[in-house]
């Protein structure tokens, strides 16, 4: 006979909401922090402020973490709806050579989430990809709203594209990366750049992305209570962000409703879902979607991690984040190689 699982019953906290935890379906440091999340017995984050959510996430992401070391730079572009978005570029210390550029937007659901929160990310991903990394500041919700921000993202994307070397960057191999909310707007920036002939972008890399206003998946159905995410959270960053329902079905809202023709075209794709997260399943179905309409896709779920796993400093060290972070910058560092070994032949092609 089998033994019966051991079942931990656990108290909505912050992102996540009663659930049964079977043991061996999270990774042990996981289940140790949603054991912890649940002791601190908080309101659930969509019951909170603004301002009182926003402090959540920062509260969190000031657990202490080792930082590899960059180069920063802070700057605002003179662009988008606001004709003002703040960056942050960073970049490996000692680069020597113009660097191939990340154009990274960061998840929260785009309430909540800043440089701070996601600091410990982008270090790793500038570093491990050896690139420079140009973190969009685009205005949250409910300060601005759809299409605002996601307008912002794409002209940061534009600007940095043909100013690159103000920056010294080499803009000629761009990629555009996100987490979350992040994931969604790095390829609806994707989208966009189709749609309106640039710029020209090599490669995307969405960690568990957003990609549909459709609150029932399988997945929602499975993990409405969390762990983490819950589905009232998504409703409540959709409503916050999106509130005319009418303009959710936007393929620049959600990218999943784009049809075959839409995508046909779009660079290549890495994406990276979660097991036990309500995103699972729209992450993955545009993974699918793009397969569809011919473009390069490798997608990968991790076992027993949650939503914003690769960003969350409490699960840095867990295998499923050192896992995704290792293959997203391997696959960016491989693609802007063979990209500059690809321009080089053409010089040399030029000059014969």
């Amino acid at each position: 006979m089998g033994t019966k699982p051991h079942s931990i019953r656990t108290k909505r906290s912050n992102l996540m909401s009663a659930i049964t935890i079977e043991t061996g379906q999270f990774d042990p440091t996981t289940q140790k922090f949603i054991k912890a999340l649940a002791a601190q017995r908080a309101k659930p984050i969509d019951q909170l402020s603004i301002t009182e959510a926003r402090a959540v996430l920062e509260n969190l992401q000031a657990h202490p973490v080792d930082k590899l070391p960059v180069a920063i730079e802070d700057g605002i572009l003179p662009i988008g709806p606001t004709n003002e978005v703040s960056v942050r570029i960073i970049k490996p210390v000692n680069a020597t050579s113009d660097l191939p550029t990340i154009m990274y937007f960061h998840g929260g659901g785009w309430i909540l989430g800043s440089k701070n929160t996601h600091d410990r990310l982008i270090r790793e991903i500038a570093n491990g990809a050896n690139a420079a990394l140009v973190f969009v500041n685009y205005t949250p919700s409910p300060e601005a709203q759809y299409p605002v921000p996601i307008e912002e993202a794409y002209a940061a994307t534009q600007y940095i594209a043909e100013h690159g070397d103000d920056f010294d960057l080499d803009s000629s191999r761009l990629a555009v990366v996100g987490d979350s909310v992040g994931g969604n707007m790095a390829a609806v920036v994707a989208i966009l750049a189709k749609q309106r002939g640039g710029p020209r972008i090599s490669y995307q890399v969405l960690f568990y992305p957003v990609t549909d206003a459709n609150f029932d998946t399988a997945s929602y159905h499975q993990y409405a209570d969390g762990p983490w995410l819950t589905k009232p959270a998504m409703e409540w960053f959709w409503n916050t962000y999106a509130p005319d329902l009418g303009s959710r079905d936007q393929i620049t809202a959600s990218p999943l409703r784009a049809s075959i023709q839409d995508l046909a075209g779009l660079p290549p794709a890495l994406i990276i879902t979660d097991e036990n997260d309500v995103l699972r399943d729209e992450g993955e179905a545009y993974a699918h979607k793009l397969m569809a309409a011919g473009v390069e896709v490798t997608a990968i779920r991790c076992l027993g991690a949650i939503h914003d796993f690769v960003m969350l400093n409490p699960l840095v060290a867990t295998p499923p984040v050192r896992a995704a972070i290792r293959l997203a910058n391997e696959t960016l560092r491989n693609v802007f190689s063979a990209e500059q070994a690809q321009s080089g032949q053409e010089y040399e092609r030029g000059h014969i």
